[in-house]
């Protein structure tokens, strides 16, 4: 656990990427060691998982076992809710949902609705009240993905009047940097393919702002990409805000350290912010024996 909670929740998409052991993890963790480890650095992770599929209870009950009471999971709905056609405050699957993430309390959120494309604004009453209908205890986030909603005319200030009125957060999808990106390497293409590529307002519609930020594979021209969202960062967290900032690559295996960076020049700006904790495979690493010369 962070030594002294943070403001600013930080994280990656994901906590069991193997190609993160030997530097963020030590050599031979295994799956809940790095959970553990993870929740020991960064304070928040992308729940993606429960887009595609929902964990079994034990599962969720050993997360929960895991994760530090101040971390946040911020879980999406599952696909079959946000992308089977209407949305539906009846949903089987829904309910299930918010039954196999009990056990993580105050952990889950905010939960995330990923809409569709094809959601446009005329379906904007449908969203309104699907959100009426959710449990209240939780707090919620929504990515939309029609052009109609990112042109500054009145679709998008009666979605952003809508959030605000109920609490709930519009997520920030950033993939300029991915997009700017000459990398021809096969990840890079494929996030290219499955990433949209959409305008970026940078807005705070409550206390918790939301950004996903893809990068390429370079971390220099990703650092270079995210000094604005250094200052927006640096603007929210002076205003008392509590900003989620996820980190993504096109393999994720550059993500943490991009995180890291990121963290680095907003600790510049902000000399109040909690130093981020070493990483428990560094530590490892340090404590090694160093090998002897031969001569």
């Amino acid at each position: 656990m962070p030594l002294t909670e943070s403001p600013l929740r930080l994280g990656c998409t994901q906590w069991s990427d193997p190609l993160w052991q030997g530097a963020l993890y030590t050599s031979d963790s295994d799956a809940d060691q790095r959970l553990a480890q993870y929740c020991s650095v960064f304070a928040a992770v992308e729940g993606n998982t429960t887009f595609y599929s929902l964990p079994n209870a034990e599962r969720v009950t050993r997360w929960a076992e895991l994760m530090p009471p101040t971390f946040r999971f911020c879980a999406k709905l599952p696909r079959e809710v946000s992308h089977g056609g209407r949305l539906d405050p009846a949903s089987p699957m829904l309910k299930e949902f918010f039954s196999r993430m009990a056990p993580l309390e105050q952990r889950l959120g905010p939960v995330w609705l990923q809409l569709p494309q094809r959601f446009a604004p005329a379906s904007l009453s449908e969203l309104t009240t699907f959100l009426d209908a959710l449990p209240g205890e939780f707090d919620y986030a929504v990515e939309v993905r029609h052009l109609d909603f990112f042109r500054k005319d009145s679709h998008e200030q009666q979605l952003n009047r809508q959030l605000h009125q109920r609490g709930v957060e519009r997520i920030i999808f950033d993939t300029r940097a991915l997009f700017a990106s000459t990398d021809t390497s096969p990840a890079t293409l494929e996030a290219k393919a499955r990433k949209p590529r959409l305008p970026v307002h940078a807005l705070a519609l409550t206390a918790q702002p939301a950004v996903r930020f893809v990068g390429g594979m370079d971390n220099a021209a990703n650092l270079a990409a995210l000094q604005p969202w250094i200052t927006k960062c640096a603007q929210w967290l002076e205003a008392g805000l509590r900003p989620l900032v996820f980190m993504h690559t096109p393999d994720n295996r550059l993500a943490p350290e991009l995180a890291r960076c990121f963290h680095q020049q907003l600790q510049r700006r902000l000399a109040d912010l909690p130093p981020m904790p070493v990483w428990p495979g560094e530590v490892e690493a340090a404590q090694q024996p160093q090998q002897a010369g031969l001569f």
